[in-house]
């Protein structure tokens, strides 16, 4: 197939294979196969709004189950995804690596969307010279390359077995769920969203549904679906270490919810700027299956070893959700568009209602899971995500670190794209390369960003866009640069 030159070993792979064999013999050495390492449950749903749950402040979105799970443990009053659209976030939670070092900063197109294998079977990494634009910006990536190391392939010495389900959006086939290490993919492939989510998961443009998940009875909801192939999972694996990655293709569109639930949410008044009844149908169906999840595990009785962890990829997208009191929304640089939900629930360690207020981003996923395993970090490259596991154990007040970054760098809204993001404290800066132009905010005053403090901070300003440029080319990342071919008008 046209794809196998793409997976010869190259000198980072084969880095990556004699890592993994590194620390399965370590383990073994340490005698650690004898012990029982905690089970691992993530639950990265995909366009959830920072306030979309109850937890959060939503006001109409019923959300029980999901706010019991921050009731029982550590909610993340700024937790932030990796970047304000899918793939990248997806790609940096797996593998604990900013989007722009690792080159995926844009969602990835499938193949029924153009995104077909190149003859030459290397990941596109030209420039895009659109005559209409003033700058030339980067092609983005149609997989996740194989050299990377994802949380499936870091557990795998420890003994963990591993299931996808859901949404995957990192590749064609070839780069599905069990070519990263997973030894299960339920639901995974290259869409970005289901072509229903009514079985038999099909429309007009996608006849064929989606071609790792077999339908099962006409009309199942998919989050159903999902919820029912993951308490499957866990009742095969109770007495084994597992790792169970549920990636709900909910709520993202086609927003479609099961008709009885949606009759429920407009029978009601919404008392705030959340009012659309059939995403708040779609988040009740998630929100059922993540209670059908905690209850598979207290019937296991595995519970109280099962640490779960609950985020989504960007904020929620507008026209059927609002973020409020944050600005905007899915694809932009501010925080209705990168602020997420991040809980974590952890038996036995996190205190009843743990509350932090210190940011977090989804690389932080990986390097904590590993922890909570007791594998080591890959020491063949850069891991951008810090364990969280001292501030579960309130053994920490904070983490160390000085910076966060986001980075975009593709065209997508007029005049509020490309760019790319810094956070150092409380404040925020935004360079945006077209119009280029900065905006300062402090976040801890005015978290819905309704002043530019640029004119009376430019001192400040000016640092942190010396840092930002600085870690952008730290990491590699591709920055937009002037379009030879640009027809000024």
């Amino acid at each position: 197939m046209m794809f196998a030159c793409s997976r010869l070993p190259s000198l980072s792979r084969i880095l990556r294979l004699r890592w993994l064999v590194a620390a399965g013999l370590l383990l073994l050495a340490a005698g650690v196969q004898a012990d029982s390492p905690p089970n691992l449950v993530v639950i990265h749903v995909d366009d959830l709004g920072w306030a979309d749950l109850g937890c959060y402040g939503s006001e109409y979105f019923q959300t029980p189950h999901i706010d019991a799970l921050a009731e029982r443990g550590a909610r993340f009053t700024q937790g932030y995804a990796a970047a304000a659209v899918c793939s990248p976030t997806r790609a940096a939670l797996l593998t604990g690596r900013y989007p722009a070092r690792i080159g995926i900063t844009d969602w990835i197109r499938a193949t029924f969307q153009g995104g077909e294998m190149p003859e030459d079977g290397q990941n596109p990494s030209g420039w895009i010279k659109n005559p209409n634009r003033r700058l030339a910006v980067p092609e983005n990536p149609l997989w996740l390359e194989h050299e990377e190391i994802t949380l499936a392939e870091a557990l795998a010495p420890r003994g963990y077995r591993s299931v996808h389900i859901g949404k995957w959006h990192l590749g064609m086939e070839g780069y599905y769920p069990e070519d990263q290490g997973f030894d299960r993919n339920i639901g995974g492939c290259d869409f970005g969203q289901p072509p229903s989510f009514f079985d038999p998961y099909v429309n007009p443009r996608l006849p064929g549904g989606i071609p790792t998940l077999e339908p099962r009875q006409e009309g199942e909801y998919l989050t159903d679906r999902e919820a029912d192939e993951a308490v499957a999972f866990i009742a095969q694996n109770a007495d084994r270490p597992f790792f169970l990655h549920w990636a709900p293709y909910a709520v993202h569109t086609p927003i479609q919810a099961k008709p009885e639930l949606i009759e429920k949410y407009r029978a009601i008044d919404p008392p705030g700027p959340q009012i659309d009844p059939v995403y708040a149908a779609m988040v009740h169906s998630l929100d059922e299956g993540v209670g059908k999840v905690v209850q598979a595990l207290q019937e296991a009785r595995i519970l109280n070893r099962t640490v779960i962890l609950f985020t989504s990829d960007n904020g929620g997208l507008m026209g059927y959700t609002s973020c409020a009191p944050l600005y905007s929304g899915k694809g932009y640089a501010f925080e209705g568009g990168i602020r997420v939900p991040f809980i974590v629930a952890w038996p036995g360690v996190t205190d009843e209602g743990q509350v932090h207020d210190q940011p977090v981003i989804s690389m932080d996923v990986f390097a904590t899971l590993l922890e909570l395993a007791d594998v080591p970090l890959p020491d063949d490259r850069a891991i951008d995500g810090l364990s969280l596991v001292p501030l579960l154990r309130g053994q920490a007040d904070d983490l160390d670190r000085e910076t966060l970054i986001w980075h975009f760098p593709h065209y997508r809204h007029a005049g509020f794209d490309p760019y790319s993001v810094i956070r150092q404290g409380e404040w925020k800066l935004i360079q945006f390369y077209d119009p280029p132009r900065l905006e300062l905010y402090n976040l801890a005053i005015d978290p819905g960003e309704t002043t530019n403090y640029l004119r009376i901070r430019r001192q400040k300003a000016q640092q942190m866009r010396d840092t930002l440029q600085e870690k952008l080319e730290q990491m590699g990342a591709r920055i937009p640069r002037q379009n030879p071919h640009w027809q000024k008008q």
